[in-house]
């Protein structure tokens, strides 16, 4: 469990993608089976402990500290797990524990397996008493599912691939049918056994990945007669995959973008794709909320999503629906290696004949230049978008000959998101980060002015520089007025505050904020420090932006 704890915390500290897969690398090249198959559980979140709370934890600490201390010390640590591994008093060694060894990641997670709740306490305070600061820390963090490293899962399986020099693409290929601790994945990888025949019958296919368009470069060493062009929607990327089993039956599979099987959140949608009409297809497209055949704002796709349970009268008010852009595989034919333009007409017909209600076909921009595409971009609803047009991110380019790459290759996909919106906002609460930004005050939450009162409207943690967190973590700390827990409220008025200009995609009405509006994706683009509190935006501003949308 410490190798795997120093692991964690080397990562968590390195920025460079590269050096974080050289290390997950050589980590599963020196580790033996089951504990490095057990690492790549937990780093692609394949692992969950249903007795594991964080009340547990709280209780752990508050029968070995003074609680006043442990209050005092979270409130500056700002993570549980964190603070806790810190605080965790060294134990007397009796006779019983003088022998005992820090206990392996394999022995913590399969003894979590089979432990009933009532075992938890007793199996946690021995772990913690045999772990050091950093196993202690990794140990909790396992368990409570909050294992923030800067590492994706997809990242994680890369590093597996490179023990045998394969395309991640291909460990993708087989995961679903994979279960940790991987150790017939890993035999695969170093040429010791064949590669695992998971009979997956309706898999996951690693997506094409579009670069962002660069306006002034791209434009000029881009044709537009090699380009179609198509809407980008605000809506969340998936495979809608059909396939049959071993037995004859017939399955359905939704995944995100990431590979993650999300059929369970969406069971509308797998059952709507259940009919024979479907066959064998892998469709590549965009899942939405439509009603009355208008797409809705992303806010409202958000209450569907990461639902463990769903209820029926959720998929009656919020309708899945998926805008296919692409096909992949079509009556166990992999159509990958066709040209776009192929794949397009052989979808174009799929669409048609399968006439579905939760389906449809994401439509073409046409435009003969690229000045005429940027009009367009500009104006969806001009260029033929529909009144749904404000659910438009911007515009998707990709080249008619090219087929279907894994991963993000060049020349080949862009796309052009529309503008962002800003607005001045004051700084209102500050909470710490996780992980490197632990000690740093750097989630910042922001309000508008409504008459003489702030209001919040949005909630930030990126945008800034390395340089701009030290500087804003000073003021955060210089001008608090008030503590909650973690979270500090800064001195805010007409005359006192500091002003953040907020980049965003887009707004909508929100019932769950004082101020009645909700951002998507905002962003800290400057700090404002010679800006005065009292010149930040009103609220009318946004209002006058959600009006547009109504």
């Amino acid at each position: 469990m410490n190798r795997f704890a120093e692991l964690l915390d080397a990562l968590a500290y390195e920025p460079s993608r590269n050096n974080k897969l050289r290390m997950m690398t050589d980590y599963f090249r020196r580790t033996e089976d089951p504990e490095r198959g057990y690492a790549l559980a937990a780093m692609t979140g394949a692992l969950s402990f249903t007795h594991a709370k964080p009340g547990i934890i709280r209780t752990l600490i508050a029968e070995r500290t003074d609680p006043v201390l442990f209050d005092m010390s979270y409130d500056y640590v700002g993570d549980l797990s964190e603070t806790v591994a810190l605080m965790w008093p060294t134990p007397a060694r009796d006779d019983d524990r003088r022998n005992s060894t820090p206990p392996t990641l394999a022995e913590v997670v399969q003894t979590l397996e089979t432990a009933g709740k009532t075992d938890l306490p007793r199996l946690l305070t021995d772990w913690l008493d045999d772990l050091d600061e950093t196993g202690r820390w990794a140990l909790l963090k396992l368990i409570t599912g909050s294992l923030r490293i800067g590492v994706s899962a997809r990242l994680a399986k890369t590093a597996v691939a490179a023990l045998g020099n394969l395309p991640p693409n291909e460990i993708e290929e087989v995961w679903h049918g994979l279960e940790p601790p991987y150790i017939d994945l890993f035999g695969w990888i170093e040429g010791r056994e064949p590669k695992p025949d998971t009979r997956n019958p309706a898999p996951f296919r690693t997506p094409m990945l579009a670069h962002a368009l660069d306006e002034e470069a791209d434009f000029k060493a881009l044709s537009p007669s090699d380009f179609v062009a198509e809407w980008k929607w605000d809506g969340i990327r998936v495979q809608a995959v059909t396939g049959i089993d071993a037995q004859g039956a017939r399955v359905q599979k939704l995944y995100s973008r990431t590979g993650e099987d999300i059929s369970g959140s969406f069971p509308d949608l797998v059952d709507a794709f259940s009919g024979e009409d479907f066959g064998e297809i892998a469709i590549d497209g965009e899942l939405l909320i439509l009603r009355e055949g208008l797409v809705e704002p992303f806010s409202t796709l958000q209450q569907r999503l990461n639902r463990k349970t769903v209820s029926a009268k959720l998929v009656q008010q919020y309708p899945a629906h998926i805008r296919a852009y692409d096909l992949l595989s079509e009556g166990g034919e992999d159509l990958r290696a066709l040209t776009f333009v192929e794949r397009r007409a052989r979808l174009e017909i799929l669409v048609a004949r399968l006439a579905h209600a939760r389906l449809d076909l994401s439509s073409r921009v046409h435009f003969d230049d690229w000045e005429a595409l940027a009009q367009a971009r500009r104006d969806p609803a001009g260029a033929g978008a529909g009144a749904d047009a404000e659910a438009i991110e911007g515009v998707m380019l990709k080249r008619m000959d090219s087929i279907y790459v894994p991963g993000r290759p060049k020349g080949l996909w862009y796309k052009w998101k529309r503008d962002p919106f800003n607005v001045d906002a004051v700084l209102m609460y500050a909470q710490r980060g996780h992980g490197k930004r632990s000690s740093f005050y750097s989630d910042y939450t922001f309000g508008v002015w409504r008459g003489e009162e702030l209001v919040p409207v949005g909630k930030a943690y990126f945008g800034f520089t390395d340089q701009e967190l030290i500087e804003l973590d000073r003021y955060v700390r210089n001008h608090t007025r008030n503590r909650f827990g973690p979270v500090r409220e800064l001195d805010f008025s007409h005359d006192v505050g500091l002003v953040l200009e907020v980049a965003f995609e887009g707004l909508n009405r929100s019932t769950r904020h004082k101020s009645g509006v909700a951002m998507r994706f905002p962003r800290v683009a400057r700090i404002r420090w010679e800006k005065p509190a009292r010149d930040a935006d009103n609220l009318d501003v946004l209002e006058a932006l959600l009006k547009g949308n109504d």
